[in-house]
């Protein structure tokens, strides 16, 4: 399966953002600068980025 980026609903979508863009896959997620698409990326297994965003998911 091919990783699909996406950047926030929150971005102003203008181009000029300074936003980062996240893959999500079964078993990992990418995420890289949105203004660097074709740069470097940091990939987390799932567990970990659940357990990254567990403290700040709003209730």
């Amino acid at each position: 399966m091919a990783a699909v980026w996406r950047k926030s609903s929150h971005s102003g979508g203008g181009g000029n953002d300074d936003c980062v863009e996240v893959a999500v896959t079964e078993l990992a997620i990418g995420v890289r600068d949105s203004k660097n698409s074709s740069g470097p990326h940091l990939t987390f297994p799932a567990a970990s980025w659940a357990a990254f965003l567990t403290p700040v998911a709003p209730d």
